[in-house]
């Protein structure tokens, strides 16, 4: 169980000034004006052409515990400005209504902490057929509960640095409190309170005189149909489907049934509520199946529709490439339909889609700020470098795709993210298996090389490319159909791809020159330069021709050499500032840096601190920058960002302003750059605003417990001219030898030396041999 304090009445149920001007500023993480409204299509294929709703499931709780002061507030800080704050209503053992996202307080509050088993606190029910032990709201009055427990993060995916900083809201207090223009009440389990004497039908009749309620929800259709003469015509009754096809304890029909007997529903509820696989049914593996009928089929019922179960931090269908803006775009636009609202536990990421991205501008790309710059290709969907890669990355809107320079044994240039097949291939399900070796200057573990196969043995054999999953730690993969598909891509192909598609230019990184002068004999600058040549890339000014390299001396000879392309220096990762020194050097051999995006914040935690002075120092000295890497899955962003790839896109791009954005991804930066909401000015919804850096942790800071607050980090290193300046590019080695011949590079003098003793030996035998 997660550990916290318990802060005094004036911090967790919203009646002190602290919390309330607390919360009040995190307006400033959004940095934005008032939001101006949704800026909408012409219509939306909802019932009545109206934006879809937003409904805040518990507040913000994809950050916030749900249901807390703070889940509330900053959902109406950060989503549109009609958004509705859903509140599950429990009742206490004194009959009053609270906020809570679960009638079992286990996994919501700090009860057990509190109320220790021996204390008799604990208790069992039977919950929708299942016994279940806990701390149940209705063993405890509402005086019990706000004075002693705090609210905690149910989902422990996400931070648990906000536990035990709120009490538990009643629904009269959420509304004085927070004062939400719009409250959605669901009542889960009006049957089971009955049946221990708490009347949930007449809590909520009597608050309906203090409390605007605008929607209730419940998956009792009885309990709809017993308030629906006395809530009046303000409020909408909407039944509620559950996430499984069991039955309706208050009329003893099965969910299925009632699902094709819509028209009776509407005899007592004007909406419906259903899981989002009702709409956009998904395979076993996790891919979209063709969408049902139920959004039509409601709408010609005269029935709203509104879909949940909607978060950032889940497993989304392949098919959306972890961007969960994306899986919103199905259900208001991209699907063809519209539902008429969507529950959700990030409601930033929800508004953006409605009135940012469902109507966007023309898809013609226009190769301004910030560029968009492939990695490996569209290697977010399929494997790194490939033809589908790269094919893809065009189509998705890519205006610079990138080729990761490796050798082959017959020296043929190809691209490859890694110079170790181990990591990019399925080659040890080959028969070159056996080929590995250890090669300290290259890599310090076992490898396959590109250079110890030939190019037939790469493009024409049993070996195939294998789809990147650099977040697999935490179980995540990409998209698993075509975790094997596309075909090797010679440099030269590269080149004649790139020439004929809709691109600013090209980048080529190179990596491991030095070795492969120094040990294979290999000139990789001469060679680059020969197959530029012959592309024709010297003799045209339509594509930029980038060459990127961490190893300033490839640079530097480069620059020697008078080559009239674009060079990019790799900066160290985790550096936070940069030497006028080093800047002076680096402004010798390049125009332009790629840095690593966390090197423009500190963080600690997975939070945001502060701002390091790496980008001012950066363009101060006039160089070009370009970011990387971006990707959609929700754990590569600190909390300030939601879970959001495209708030973390923004920030970058409109409060940083970097020249250029490198992803995995690129049509979500390419949808970004034709959002409807760019270019508004201080008209900008607060939706689409720049974080503030530092906001969450500050509140932290102001009103966690000590142990919650994210711990202090060390200044992050500065970069100096040493670490800029590196050896000379070494002479290329004498090419007497077969490439690849001989001991494997890297080898230690006494493998080398029992190679040369077997040889001899093999040769006296042979000599032998002949005399005989």
């Amino acid at each position: 169980m997660r550990s916290g304090r318990v802060p005094g009445r004036g911090g967790g149920d919203g009646r002190g000034g602290e919390t309330a001007a607390l919360l009040c500023g995190l307006l400033l993480l959004l940095g934005a004006a008032d939001a101006q409204g949704i800026r909408r299509p012409s219509s939306y294929k909802t019932l009545r052409g109206d934006a879809p709703l937003v409904i805040a499931k518990g507040g913000f709780s994809g950050v916030f515990p749900d249901s807390s002061y703070g889940a509330f507030s900053f959902a109406l800080l950060a989503s549109a400005p009609d958004t509705s704050l859903w509140c599950d209503v429990q009742l206490t053992k004194d009959g009053v209504g609270i906020c809570l996202r679960d009638i079992n307080m286990s996994n919501c509050t700090n009860a057990a902490q509190v109320y220790p088993a021996k204390n008799k606190k604990e208790a069992k029910y039977v919950i929708d057929g299942v016994p279940k032990t806990g701390y149940f709201s209705l063993d405890f009055t509402l005086s019990e509960i706000q004075t002693t427990i705090s609210l905690t993060q149910g989902i422990y995916s996400r931070t648990e640095r906000f536990d035990t900083m709120y009490y538990i809201l009643s629904v009269t207090d959420f509304q004085s409190n927070v004062k939400p223009p719009s409250v959605w009440l669901n009542v889960q389990r009006d049957i089971f309170y009955k049946q221990h004497g708490l009347n949930m039908r007449s809590y909520i009749v009597s608050i309906l005189k203090s409390v605007p309620v605008k929607y209730i929800s419940s998956p009792e259709l009885g309990f709809l149909k017993s308030i629906s003469k006395r809530v009046g015509g303000r409020t909408k009754l909407v039944f509620r489907f559950p996430d499984n096809f069991l039955s309706d304890p208050s009329t003893n029909q099965t969910y299925s049934s009632l699902s094709k007997n819509l028209t009776f529903i509407k005899t007592i509820a004007s909406g419906i509520m259903v899981p989002k696989t009702y709409i956009w049914p998904v395979t076993n593996d996790n891919y979209l199946e063709p969408p049902t009928s139920f959004v039509q089929d409601a709408h010609s019922a005269g029935l709203e529709i509104y879909a949940s179960d909607f978060a950032n931090d889940r497993i989304i269908p392949y098919n959306y490439s972890y961007d969960p803006l994306q899986e919103y775009l199905s259900f208001i636009s991209d699907g063809g339909f519209s539902v008429d609202g969507v529950l959700t536990d990030y409601p930033i990421t929800a508004s953006e889609a409605i009135g940012c991205f469902a109507d966007l501008n023309a898809s013609k790309a226009d190769h301004g700020k910030p560029l968009i710059i492939s990695h490996n290709g569209a290697s977010g969907d399929y494997p790194d470098c490939t033809d589908l890669a790269y094919q893809n990355a065009i189509k998705d809107g890519a205006d610079v795709i990138d080729c990761v320079l490796q050798v082959t044994k017959d020296r043929v240039l190809i691209c490859m993210s890694s110079i170790n097949l181990l990591e990019t291939t399925n080659v040890q399900m080959t028969p070159f298996s056996s080929r590995t070796s250890v090669i300290p200057e290259v890599r310090g573990t076992p490898g396959i090389f590109t250079f110890n196969l030939t190019w037939n043995d790469i493009s024409d054999s049993s070996l195939k490319p294998k789809i990147s999953s650099p977040l697999s730690t935490y179980y995540l993969v990409r998209n698993p159909r075509y975790t094997n598909n596309g075909k090797f891509v010679k440099f030269s192909d590269f080149l004649e791809f790139g020439k004929d598609q809709d691109l600013s230019g090209i980048m080529i990184i190179i990596e491991n020159a030095a070795f492969m002068a120094k040990s294979l004999g290999f000139d990789v600058l001469e060679s680059l330069t020969t197959a530029l040549n012959d592309a024709g890339y010297n003799n045209q000014t339509t594509k930029e021709v980038m060459i990127q390299s961490t190893d300033s001396a490839v640079l530097v000879k480069l620059k020697q050499q008078k080559a009239k392309y674009k060079l990019v220096y790799t900066l160290p990762s985790g550096i936070g500032s940069a030497s006028v020194s080093s800047l002076t050097d680096v402004k010798e051999f390049a125009e332009a840096v790629v840095v690593d995006r966390s090197s423009f914040f500190a963080q600690s935690v997975h939070f945001i601190i502060n701002h390091t002075s790496l980008l001012t120092d950066l363009q101060s000295a006039g160089l070009t920058v370009y970011a990387q890497v971006f990707r959609n899955e929700f754990v590569s962003q600190p909390w300030d960002f939601f879970g959001d790839e495209t708030v973390e896109i923004n920030s970058y791009a409109q409060s940083l302003k970097v020249d250029g954005l490198i992803t995995d991804f690129p049509k979500t930066v390419r949808r970004y750059k034709r959002n409807s909401c760019t270019g508004l000015g201080n008209d900008v919804p607060s939706y689409m605003g720049n974080v503030t850096v530092g906001g969450l942790a500050q509140l932290l800071k102001n009103q966690a417990a000590p142990q919650a607050q994210p711990p202090s980090v060390a200044p992050m290193p500065k970069l100096d001219a040493s670490s800029v300046q590196q050896p000379p590019f070494p002479p290329v080695a004498p090419k007497n030898a077969p490439f690849g011949a001989g001991p494997p590079p890297g080898s230690s003098p006494s493998a080398a030396h029992k190679t040369a003793v077997s040889t001899c030996i093999l040769l006296v035998v042979a000599c032998a041999t002949l005399l005989l």
